[in-house]
């Protein structure tokens, strides 16, 4: 299975994204600020590196369930899907939603937006394919 966020929207806290499974609209991401090539990355407060990556579904002991993870992040560790809807909930991490605020600052009906996804990525496991997801 192929997922893909395509950044569309920076604000001085957070980037918005539109994610795509195998190429059809899914729903909206929100994710910390992108820093420019050669900034040192702040933990918690910087946007996953463009590329891609393998997604895993693996066990969260911060959340304290399974959850969908990007694997081999080059500087990070722990990066997931998650459900959230400002900066303050990222950690780093791409948080999902079905709307975006005016101001561009939130997201919203996040939980909705992430077990959709979730169910996704679960059947593709269950039918044996990899899960990709590409930032761009």
């Amino acid at each position: 299975m192929k997922i893909e966020v395509e950044r569309f929207s920076h604000t001085a806290t957070t980037t918005l994204g539109r994610l795509a499974v195998e190429g059809k609209f899914e729903c909206y991401t929100l994710e910390d600020v992108v820093r420019a090539p050669g900034l040192r990355k702040v933990w918690g407060r910087t946007a996953i590196p463009a590329g891609s990556y393998e997604v895993a579904v693996t066990y969260s002991t911060r959340f304290h369930e399974f959850m969908p993870e990007l694997l081999r992040v080059p500087n990070y560790e722990g990066i997931r899907i998650h459900p959230g809807n400002t900066a303050a909930d990222t950690a780093g991490c791409l948080l999902t939603g079905t709307a975006i605020a005016p101001n561009r600052e939130r997201i919203f009906n996040s939980l909705r937006a992430y077990h959709a996804l979730f169910l996704k990525i679960e059947a593709a496991l269950d039918r044996g394919e990899a899960i990709s997801l590409r930032i761009a």
